[in-house]
């Protein structure tokens, strides 16, 4: 991995998402860079001799992953990730919804509509990016199919949700 040289984000005074990882703020980095076309490195801190850490293991990292500024760090078992906190991906095509699926509930587990949680922790929603539109139809039985048909899914089939707000 290439270390990055620029300052860390939050020094600009943006705000920034912390996660606390155990010690695979650098895997999760990997595998969500992967999946993710707007995806920048900017910040990588090493643990030094005598620290609490592995020296050389990474401490913090910043990253840029589609418009949301991150500061992971590796942190140690003291804390973990609830679903209280989830991140929201809108997706336009089945593909998507499929692809970031697979890839993040290798190793996790799956929740009802949307919802799953990593192999790290960190729990995602892959939505349809018109979920709002289907669930706010303005013609309350229509919205209701949605509503009924969101809550028989565990990964969004975007034709099924289409077809069961239409009533087919």
């Amino acid at each position: 991995m290439t270390e990055p040289t620029d300052q860390p984000h939050w020094a600009e005074g943006r705000i920034t998402l912390s996660l606390w990882f155990d010690d695979d703020a650098e895997q999760a980095w990997e595998l969500y860079s992967t999946l993710f076309t707007d995806a920048e490195l900017q910040h990588v801190s090493r643990y030094g001799p005598g620290e609490m850490g592995t020296e050389g293991e990474v401490r913090s990292m910043g990253w840029h992953l589609n418009g949301l500024d991150v500061m992971a760090i590796n942190g140690g078992p003291m804390y973990r990730f609830t679903p209280a906190i989830s991140l929201v991906v809108p997706c336009d095509t089945q593909e998507e919804i499929d692809r970031l699926w697979d890839s993040l509930a290798d190793g996790g587990t799956t929740m009802q509509c949307g919802w799953l949680t990593d192999r790290f922790g960190l729990t995602w929603q892959i939505i349809p990016g018109r979920l709002g539109e289907w669930l706010g139809d303005p013609d309350p039985e229509a919205a209701q199919r949605a509503v009924q048909a969101m809550l028989s899914m565990v990964k969004f089939d975007i034709a099924a949700m289409e077809a069961a707000t239409r009533g087919e």
